[in-house]
């Protein structure tokens, strides 16, 4: 039977926005505000979209052969991968972080976790915290980053999404310095696949089952999200409700991977 404790814990989840993106506009300013992809090793699809093409429709993962009429419709830049810039840069986001909290948990390439337990005696709020971070990376990398705060990783990564979505939050969301209906009027307007660990196929069951809402979710039984899902999404429900289940993992473990990549049948040596 899985137990917890009500958490004193606080973490952080700071997530450098359209990544790829980011780092060619770093180098490249008159990208900003344009409509920019970067595309996979091969050309073949997009990895990495601006706000500008997003807004356009183009989904992560689109055939960039089938977008040809777009692009020059709204004139899409197009750059290919290069991923030791990325690695680089990435490196440079992570060390700033370091200067912030020694308790980090490197999740990708553009994603960081650390614990800042205790560290908000450091700063007025965890807000003003987030806030500093941000100016930071802006100055020392000129990319662009949001900032959550929460009681448990699954809440960080929450607050992170909020904070991205919702202008009225400036790239910056502490979900422990809310109140209990403002959590709830928050938690009731965000779609349950934006949790954490919910797949489309979990998604659509919880659907099925009348759960379309983070709030929905939290508020379930979790002996029949155990029942339905197993002991991952009970984990899940315990720590959106501020119980947690899920440490900071300050040693990184192998990276295991399964990759499907796209490709002809046979070799091509012709346009």
């Amino acid at each position: 039977m899985l137990t917890g404790h009500a958490s004193q814990q606080c973490f952080a989840l700071i997530d450098v926005n359209n990544f790829y993106v980011s780092c060619e506009r770093a180098f490249n300013p008159k990208l900003d505000h344009k409509p920019v992809v970067v595309l996979s090793n091969n050309d073949g699809c997009v990895v990495a979209r601006s706000n500008e093409v997003k807004a356009l429709g183009v989904r992560m993962g689109a055939p960039w052969f089938e977008l040809k009429d777009l692009a020059k419709q709204h004139a899409i830049i197009a750059y290919s991968s290069n991923y030791e810039l990325y690695g680089d840069m990435s490196e440079r986001v992570m060390s700033i972080l370091r200067d912030f909290s020694p308790h980090q948990e490197i999740y990708s390439i553009d994603e960081c976790f650390l614990g800042v337990n205790g560290l908000d005696q450091l700063w007025s709020t965890y807000t003003d915290m987030g806030c500093a971070i941000r100016n930071r990376i802006k100055q020392w990398t000129g990319l662009p980053v949001c900032v959550g705060f929460g009681s448990t990783k699954t809440l960080a990564k929450l607050a992170n999404h909020i904070a991205k979505k919702q202008p009225i939050f400036k790239g910056v969301c502490d979900l422990t310095s809310l109140s209990t209906s403002q959590m709830d009027g928050l938690f009731a307007a965000i779609e349950v696949g934006e949790v954490w660990g919910v797949g489309s196929k979990i998604r659509q069951q919880l659907n099925k089952a009348g759960i379309h809402t983070v709030k929905a979710l939290r508020d379930v039984s979790p002996a029949w999200l155990k029942h339905q899902f197993g002991i991952i999404m009970e984990r899940t429900h315990y720590e959106l409700q501020g119980i947690t289940c899920l440490s900071l993992e300050e040693v990184a473990a192998p990276h295991k991977q399964i990759i499907s990549s796209r490709t002809f049948g046979k070799r091509i040596d012709t346009l």
